[in-house]
């Protein structure tokens, strides 16, 4: 392959990266299938592979894929593959050479290309799907992340990742699932999914659950864009601006959370002055937007200023650790979970001292759903070492690293008690 050649090829990529969703979202309003829609546009990308190298990429690149795709797709009408009801829709834009093509889809397409993002937003997402499943399909289709890429970020196997884009789409078009963003009466809990999806992305970039590495910056970067595309989409809904807070502000932390060799540092030990200051100005930002609608804050507001406290905190011993137990106060009374007590646990001990979150912690021992939590040996291994239990300590960060898949965090734990059994000897011993 040339030089040229490879130029315009890393440019067809860069384009794909930039247009894809555009392009999978205005095909779908179209012909409200996002499968035949993303084959549609993966169709178009193949010509311009074929074509560019030797034509040049075009001026308007989003306007020729989205041309290509819609002749592609009235080929398909042809021989009776899409829906009937759309023959006419399309087959009038069968009249039309590329250049008017593209005409339209510059003045319509793009007029509505917000809306047709909210909407392929709201179907990636949709609860009909499981967890698993909207996570792909929302990197597949909005993050124009490859099948590699997706099961690379999550350390599972290309073809788990492409078994679960293939049911999605599968179950969308079973249930028939409609290219539209919700009615009022059903959006609360639709958005609820989104949110969800777009936060689990982020926290598996931000906290690994598998792997060698702590972090996977790509992901975190992922999932705020998609958090700022939606929070652009819908700017009077306050929880998206409660989202994108929390992730601008924990994402503003990257830097310090990583050593020299990779190893993790806890947010109490970070270099404060290696945290993304822009980052922390965007988040604050966007929380004062989701303050400015007025009434009780929702749960993603509530987690954004509890962040929001440390990012005001220079150092670590200036963090208003009694305003944090209030924010996880309110957080408990309004999105109740035993994660969200354990993390009330630990601001308690810092407020209040480490007796006062050991007793809370003590009393989630019993919870089903903690029962292969690391974090939970973790919390209580590190609280019992701060009352000088050492022994006790260094059985529970050993039982988290038992507990953890991140080779990162584990080694993290086991240097954690390996100092307990340390201090735990006699001095004669050491």
């Amino acid at each position: 392959m040339d030089q040229a050649t490879a130029d315009t090829h890393r440019a067809i990529n860069a384009v794909w990266r930039i247009e894809s969703a555009r392009l999978i979202a205005g095909l779908a309003r179209i012909v409200r299938d996002v499968g035949i829609a993303e084959e549609l546009a993966q169709d178009a990308l193949v010509v311009a592979i074929e074509q560019w190298p030797t034509t040049g990429v075009p001026q308007n690149p989003g306007a020729w894929l989205m041309a290509t795709a819609k002749h592609r797709a009235i080929d398909l009408l042809r021989r009776n593959i899409l829906i009937e009801r759309k023959h006419q829709q399309l087959g009038y834009e069968l009249e039309s050479d590329q250049a008017t093509a593209v005409s339209a889809f510059d003045a319509v397409v793009d007029d509505d290309v917000g809306d047709d993002l909210l909407r392929l937003l709201f179907v990636s997402c949709h609860p009909v799907l499981s967890t698993e499943a909207r996570i792909a399909l929302t990197l597949r289709l909005l993050g124009g992340l490859t099948t590699e890429e997706i099961a690379r970020a999550f350390l599972v196997t290309e073809a788990t990742v492409a078994q679960r884009i293939v049911r999605a789409k599968r179950t969308l078009a079973e249930a028939r699932v409609p290219f539209e963003v919700p009615p009022a009466t059903e959006l609360a809990p639709r958005l609820g999914s989104v949110l969800t999806v777009i936060y689990l992305i982020f926290n598996e970039g931000y906290s690994a659950t598998v792997g060698d590495d702590w972090m996977r910056p790509a992901l975190c970067e992922e999932a705020l864009r998609l958090g700022r595309v939606l929070a652009e989409l819908m700017p009077q809904e306050a929880e998206v601006h409660g989202l994108v807070a929390l992730m601008e502000i924990q994402a503003s932390r990257g830097a310090a959370r990583v050593g020299a060799n990779g190893a993790p540092i806890l947010l109490l030990e970070q270099n404060r002055a290696r945290w993304d200051q822009l980052l922390i100005r965007r988040g604050f930002a966007a929380l004062e937007r989701a303050q400015q609608f007025g009434g009780a804050l929702g749960p993603y507001a509530l987690q954004a200023a509890i962040a929001a406290c440390h990012a005001r905190a220079r150092t670590a011993a200036e963090t208003d650790w009694a305003r944090i137990v209030a924010l996880y106060d309110a957080l408990a009374q309004l999105a109740p979970s035993p994660v969200v007590e354990l993390n009330r646990a630990v601001a308690l001990s810092l407020a209040f001292g480490p007796a006062a979150g050991l007793e809370l912690v003590d009393t989630l021992q019993s919870e089903p759903s903690l029962k292969d939590y690391h974090l939970l040996p973790s919390v209580r291994g590190d609280l019992l070492s701060r009352l000088g239990r050492f022994d006790e300590a260094c059985a529970e960060f050993k039982r988290a690293a038992a507990l953890t898949r991140n080779l990162r965090e584990r080694a993290l734990l086991l240097d954690r008690a390996d100092s307990c059994a340390r201090a735990a000897l006699p001095p004669q011993a050491l």
